[in-house]
C-alpha cells in the first residue's frame, strides 16, 4: 500500500504551493510589472521581494541577512536560492520568496516580455499593482 501524501499538512501545503503556482503563472505581467516598480523605488539593495501569507497575503521586503539565517536554521536546505538571489538581474527576471507558517517558496521566472517593458504596458502605479495583486491573492490562494 503507498503511503505516499497521506499526511493531511503535507496535501495541504502541496495544495498552497499549487495555488501559488497557478496565481503566478496566470499574473506574470503584473507581478513582472510590480517587481521591476518595486525595483525603482527601492533601488540598489539588498533585500528580495517577498509575499507574507500569514494573515491576508502582502507583498514584502525580506532582508538577505534574514534569508542568511533561515537558511543556517535549515542546515542550508535553501542554499541555491541564495544563488539566485545573489545572480538576479531585475531587468530580464522576477524573483520573489513566498512566506508561509514555516514553509518558503521561490518564484522565480523570466517573462515574455522584460519587467521594465511590462511596467511600461501596464501603465500602473506600483500603489495599483500591489492593491491589484494582493486582493487577487486573497481570492485565489487560500490561506494555509
Amino acid at each position: 500500500m503507498n503511503r505516499l501524501n497521506t499526511n493531511p499538512l503535507n496535501k495541504d501545503q502541496s495544495n498552497w504551493q499549487h495555488q501559488l503556482d497557478k496565481f503566478v503563472k496566470a499574473n506574470q505581467k503584473e507581478l513582472a510589472a510590480l517587481a521591476w516598480g518595486l525595483n525603482l523605488e527601492k533601488g540598489e539593495t539588498d533585500e528580495t521581494i517577498g509575499i507574507d501569507f500569514k494573515g491576508k497575503p502582502k507583498f514584502v521586503y525580506c532582508a538577505k541577512a534574514a534569508i542568511e539565517k533561515f537558511n543556517y536554521n535549515v542546515d542550508g536546505k535553501i542554499q541555491e536560492i541564495l544563488g539566485l538571489i545573489d545572480g538576479y538581474k531585475p531587468k530580464l527576471e522576477v524573483l520573489m520568496i513566498a512566506i508561509g507558517d514555516g514553509q518558503i517558496k521561490l518564484i522565480y521566472f523570466q517573462p515574455e516580455i522584460s519587467p521594465p517593458n511590462c511596467f511600461e504596458q501596464l501603465g500602473q502605479n506600483v500603489d495599483s499593482l500591489l492593491e491589484i495583486l494582493e486582493a487577487e491573492m486573497s481570492e485565489c490562494i487560500k490561506h494555509l
